[in-house]
């Protein structure tokens, strides 16, 4: 089963069966952390093979560990996607893993808060630019070459956030801005490997209970921001890295088959919000 059909005969049965990945290899960045690693455990227990990357050598490693765990192959290394060298020894180590290459999972980033927009670092501002933006085209462009070289076509997804459409204030400049090019990278993509058989897509998640902001809601003093963040989702509560897998899953397996070049909200209703409504109580 390919993720390129030639007509609805090519299709599987609508049903669970849409959202199976069998013979399938994925790659994902940024797999240590919590959305890496759930995702990754995801696509695993759907049929796919893993190839994981991290900063953090050792945290992909444990993510490895846990996708073999449940019975699917899984290789990892370590590298910085935010320096070029470091994407292709990336690359070179997944060839000799897999033959082949069918979905990418561009998940890796960094927020560092820095301030006022007129004292912010150029310095950090080009880290953030490289690990959040440019490494999504590098890592987007190496995929293609092996998908388009496959002739089987594949998925991309890239992880936005739902700074890329406001501003967020508090520090978040540089992320917001590498966001909101991850949006246009995904429509970009998708519209020039259309042709191809690859679809490229984005999710937008709000706040999450991932590691970054279980340190915020822990810390007292961060109590009033952490209120206006989930006062922001009208469900009343931030995401769980968990959340994450169903929307990546429906997005890289053949039930989104006619779906590419959306950047899809999984935000608890946040971008559905006018900034002046307000939530009713709950009934």
């Amino acid at each position: 089963m390919t993720d390129r059909p030639t007509g609805a005969g090519s299709l599987p049965i609508p049903g669970p069966a849409l959202f199976e990945l069998p013979g399938r290899v994925a790659l994902v960045t940024g797999a240590g952390g919590d959305f890496g690693r759930n995702i990754a455990l995801g696509l695993a227990r759907s049929g796919a093979a893993l190839f994981v990357t991290d900063l953090n050598e050792a945290a992909a490693q444990a993510t490895a560990d846990l996708v073999r765990a449940t019975g699917a192959q899984a290789a990892s290394c370590g590298g910085d996607v935010s320096q070029p060298a470091e994407v292709a020894a990336i690359m070179s180590r997944f060839d000799l893993a897999y033959d082949r290459l069918d979905i990418l999972i561009n998940n890796a980033g960094i927020n560092p808060h820095q301030g006022r927009p007129e004292e912010f670092p150029i310095d950090v501002w080009n880290t953030v630019l490289a690990t959040n933006l440019t490494a999504y085209l590098a890592f987007a462009q190496a995929a293609a070459t092996r998908m388009i070289a496959g002739g089987r076509g594949g998925s991309i997804v890239n992880v936005s956030s739902i700074a890329s459409s406001g501003g967020m204030g508090r520090g978040n400049l540089a992320f917001g801005v590498s966001k909101a090019g991850v949006d246009q990278l995904t429509r970009e993509l998708a519209i020039e490997w259309a042709t191809s058989g690859i679809r490229v897509n984005a999710i937008q998640p709000c706040q999450f209970t991932a590691a970054g902001i279980r340190a915020q809601v822990q810390d007292p003093t961060q109590a009033a921001i952490v209120a206006r963040m989930i006062s922001g989702i009208p469900m009343g509560r931030m995401g769980a890295p968990e959340e994450v897998v169903g929307p990546v899953l429906f997005l890289v397996s053949p039930a989104s088959s006619m779906v590419t070049g959306i950047v899809l909200p999984v935000d608890g209703g946040n971008g559905a919000l006018n900034p002046g409504g307000s939530v009713p109580a709950a009934s």
